[in-house]
């Protein structure tokens, strides 16, 4: 957003940003709110005001009887309708109670309710020495509650990256149990202790690197109505809809969505899109996973001869 053919500050845009927010979810707000919220005086309120007007003066309209700003019904958000879902998401925080109310704008929550079982928090020494072997290449004991794999809670691995799917934080990581790269549930890593450098080069994590786009279409068996709803749904071009997505994650987005089941078996409102390609998508996993294996073999022996 320009004005004038200057960009505007952003502790200015900030404070406009307020303004279409109210606007938006309360529908009114009077210069007191953007003082407070900003610790700006009242002169400094008027003048964000003036500057919003300007740049969208149709969105609102002073009212005497109610010493409010009011929304207007020609009002369309002139700066947080590109980031709408982001003060969506502050209200799926705040119900799970990651946010409080008062670290955002909304004057008073909407009825809402967030359907989640809900997991333990995150906890932040674990996150923070996760976070310290990643910026700097070491590796780490960790104290894991695995659910496949080995039973023994000790673990030996080095972390290169984070990765979130359907909820759940995870840390992509060399295993040395395993001598290969897998992923780590943040929340199942109780304790992290001893830290020293690692030896393991991330960019053999193939899985990881290499990046596959997903072929997705609505159910062929769901009707011409229905298929158009989800093609709608997902932002589909021409009823298709391809997801680049790294190998290591496909696993997740398919499972989280029933691309992993071969269609027909469940029914269509089950599996309300399919993956076009999955078996170019599963064979390209094992493959790069084997690379993975065999170049970690080839760099474990020649760093031993």
């Amino acid at each position: 957003m320009e004005n004038g053919g200057e960009r505007l500050r952003w502790g200015v845009r900030r404070r406009l940003e307020f303004i279409d927010f109210r606007l938006f979810w309360d529908g009114r707000f009077n210069r007191s709110d953007l003082s407070a919220a900003f610790a700006i005086s009242a002169q400094q309120a008027s003048a964000d005001i003036a500057q919003y007007e300007k740049i969208a003066s149709a969105n609102l309209r002073y009212d005497r009887t109610e010493k409010a700003y009011i929304r207007t019904e020609a009002f369309a958000p002139a700066f947080i309708g590109e980031t709408i879902e982001r003060y969506l998401l502050q209200l799926v925080a705040i119900e799970n109670r990651w946010m409080r109310p008062e670290d955002t704008w909304f004057d008073a929550i909407p009825p809402v309710e967030v359907i989640t079982l809900g997991r333990r928090p995150t906890d932040p020494t674990v996150l923070l020495r996760v976070l310290d072997a990643i910026g700097k290449r070491q590796e780490i004991d960790i104290g894991y509650a695995s659910l496949t794999g080995s039973v023994q809670p000790s673990r030996t691995i080095a972390p290169h990256a984070l990765a979130h799917s359907a909820g759940r934080w995870y840390v992509r990581s060399w295993s040395k149990d395993h001598d290969d790269f897998r992923d780590y549930n943040l929340n199942r890593i109780a304790t992290v202790s001893d830290h020293r450098p690692a030896t393991i080069d991330p960019t053999l994590d193939f899985e990881w690197v290499h990046k596959i786009n997903l072929d997705i279409r609505p159910n062929p068996e769901l009707s011409t109505e229905r298929q158009a709803a989800v093609a709608a749904e997902h932002g589909m071009t021409d009823g298709r809809l391809l997801r680049p997505c790294r190998l290591s994650l496909s696993f997740y987005l398919m499972s989280e969505y029933n691309l992993d089941v071969e269609p027909g078996v469940l029914k269509p409102e089950k599996q309300q899109i399919v993956l076009e390609n999955r078996d170019e998508v599963t064979q390209a996993r094992a493959l790069s996973r084997q690379m993975s294996i065999e170049a970690l073999a080839r760099a474990a022996s020649a760093a031993s001869s």
